[in-house]
Order: structure tokens, then C-alpha cells, then sequence
């Protein structure tokens, strides 16, 4: 098959999934080694994520989807009547962030760590698509694991987890001593 038949069927296989789709599994149905899938992969991806483009492909792990332009957020909800999503709160958010930098982990480890209940947030966030059960710890009790989804990478623009900014260290300045002056 030639290029342009191969990268059309990309196209169609992404616009038709409307979920991400694994590289491997694109290369197995187009009989492509993985190399070269990720290169025509690539290259439709800078065929389509310019500023102005409507559509945009994007790499989430080893999967790729196709979706909406950001810049056309506005326009969408509008014409699809979507409701706006409501902002994460700040409870939310810092639990959000234990399991991303954490995960796997277990409620009573987000528990332990933010020193309150997390229940009703980890409901929330599991609800919203942003956290999912990931099995289950061998501990007596056998408590479930959680970890970040899919839909976590494409709301913070991220193609992996390695993309998290590093955490702050206690010598980033949160721990520093005042200077002192010389006598």
C-alpha cells in the first residue's frame, strides 16, 4: 500500500475510534513494523497540529487520538451544547497530584499523606475520568490501587507521565535558612 493510502487509513481508524489507539495495534491491521508506523504517525501529526488546524492528533502513551483543536474549545461546547466542566478543586487537585506522582497507590496512602478523608474525591476524580482502579495491593484487606488515565495526559496536554514537572525538594527554597550577616 502507499503512503497516502496508509496514513488515510490512520486517519480513518483515529477518527473512527474517537479513543486513543495503541501504535502497535495500528501497526498489526496496516502490517507495518512499529518504526515505521510511528514515523507516518509523526508526520500526520505535524500535518494536522498547527495553530489554525480544527483537528489535532495526540500522542497519549503509546496511543494516539485524534480530537478537537484547543483553540476551538469555545466553538464545540457551543455547537454541541456541552456543558462546561466545573474547575477541580483545590482538595481535588493536590489528590490528583499524590496519585500521578505516587501511583500506584491506595486510598489510605492519599489518606495518610493529605491527613484527612479522600472518599468523596477519589469518587469525584474516578467520575470525571481522571483516575481509575488499577487492581489490587496483595495485602490483607486487598485494598485497590489507583493510577491516572488517558484522559488525565489529554487534560494537562501530555503525552506520559515523565512530562510531570519534578517535585519540589526541601532545598528549592521552602526549607531555606535566612542569610546572616557576617559580624
Amino acid at each position: 500500500m502507499e503512503i497516502r493510502k496508509i496514513q488515510g487509513a490512520i486517519e480513518a481508524i483515529l477518527f473512527a475510534s474517537g479513543e486513543p489507539v495503541p501504535e502497535a495495534r495500528l501497526a498489526e491491521v496496516l502490517s507495518l513494523d512499529r518504526e515505521t508506523a510511528k514515523k507516518l504517525l509523526t508526520l500526520l501529526m505535524d500535518r494536522y497540529n498547527k495553530p489554525s488546524s480544527g483537528i489535532h492528533i495526540v500522542k497519549l502513551g503509546d496511543s494516539y487520538q485524534m480530537c478537537t483543536g484547543p483553540q476551538y474549545a469555545e466553538e464545540v461546547r457551543s455547537a454541541l451544547e456541552i456543558r462546561r466542566n466545573t474547575p477541580l478543586s483545590q482538595a481535588a487537585m493536590e489528590v490528583l497530584a499524590i496519585v500521578a506522582y505516587n501511583q500506584p497507590v491506595t486510598k489510605a496512602f492519599v489518606d495518610q499523606v493529605r491527613g484527612v478523608d479522600c472518599g468523596s474525591v477519589m469518587a469525584t476524580l474516578t467520575a470525571k475520568g481522571l483516575v481509575e482502579e488499577r487492581g489490587r495491593l496483595e495485602l490483607p484487606g486487598r485494598p485497590l490501587l489507583y493510577g491516572t488515565t488517558e484522559n488525565f495526559l489529554r487534560c494537562l496536554h501530555i503525552s506520559s507521565l515523565d512530562e510531570l514537572p519534578p517535585l519540589p525538594t526541601e532545598t528549592d527554597g521552602s526549607a531555606e535558612e535566612p542569610a546572616q550577616d557576617e559580624a
